[in-house]
């Protein structure tokens, strides 16, 4: 699958990501105080008005918190007015069967790997593990990422998965982080294509370097967890979404952006979830 993008002067892909909103098949579905449809909703109209001419949309995992089809009908919907094509993948409150259900979708895509352009390919990952809120990525999603940086050598590689595969500095979350991330590693070293590694899971805006590849996280469309807490504990910033754009010689920009201050305020007292 290729992705053409709409500013082919400057040669760049522009990508919108949202992740982890946790919607329900009840209107009033909330999470830790936050009603989840609302919040997405808000992000979605948000990033529409923005007016950052993006080439597609990507869904990081936990598009759903009670596993049912009617959530992930809400999300299809949700996204409808964005009109680009969105590509998802699983997260480990995910469940596969309710997410397939509204597939096919003129929109919604459900691949493994595909084409940005001419400079970029993108390989998405499933790194859930049914039933326990901590991540893996088994040997055919290994083998499948290492076969994709080996087939297109010449193209800059942004590498999508739920999981984060580093330590973020909190230890509740790093307790839930993708294990083994040694085999994902030595997997990415052997090329030398990965640029960008892109997850959610974590609920914040974070940014590392590991050797040559950035990874990055994004802030949720509902709750925040609050960064370097090794207890649970929820953050103060208002729910966001981030805007990439990759450039043809392999660079790549990106911000945050988030709803006014303030907005889908959490209970704070909460303890987990």
């Amino acid at each position: 699958m290729k992705v053409t993008s709409n500013t082919t002067v400057k040669e760049t892909i522009k990508l919108l990501q949202i992740t982890d909103t946790h919607l329900f098949d009840a209107e009033d579905g909330s999470l830790l105080g936050v009603c989840t449809k609302e919040s997405f909703n808000a992000v979605v109209a948000a990033a529409k008005q923005e007016g950052f001419a993006f080439d597609a949309i990507l869904a990081t995992g936990d598009i759903s918190q009670d596993h049912t089809e009617a959530s992930y009908q809400r999300f299809a919907e949700g996204i409808a007015c964005l009109e680009q094509p969105c590509y998802w993948l699983p997260g480990n409150h995910d469940f596969k069967p309710s997410m397939h259900s509204v597939l096919p979708s003129t929109q919604i895509k459900q691949v493994e790997h595909a084409l940005l352009g001419e400079h970029w390919q993108m390989i998405l990952l499933d790194s859930q593990v049914v039933g326990v809120p901590h991540g893996r990525l088994s040997q055919e999603q290994l083998e499948l990422l290492d076969s994709k940086l080996a087939q297109h050598p010449e193209r800059h590689s942004l590498v999508l998965l739920h999981h984060h595969p580093i330590l973020v500095g909190s230890a509740w979350l790093d307790q839930h982080t993708l294990k083994d991330a040694h085999e994902f590693w030595q997997v990415v070293e052997r090329h030398s294509n990965v640029r960008v590694v892109l997850c959610g899971h974590v609920h914040q805006d974070m940014q590392k370097q590991h050797a040559d590849t950035t990874v990055i996280s994004t802030p949720s469309t509902c709750v925040q967890f609050k960064p370097n807490s090794d207890d649970f504990a929820l953050d103060t910033c208002a729910p966001g979404w981030r805007e990439l754009e990759l450039h043809a010689d392999g660079r790549f920009t990106t911000q945050v952006k988030r709803l006014d201050e303030g907005m889908f305020s959490p209970m704070f007292d909460s303890n987990g979830y």
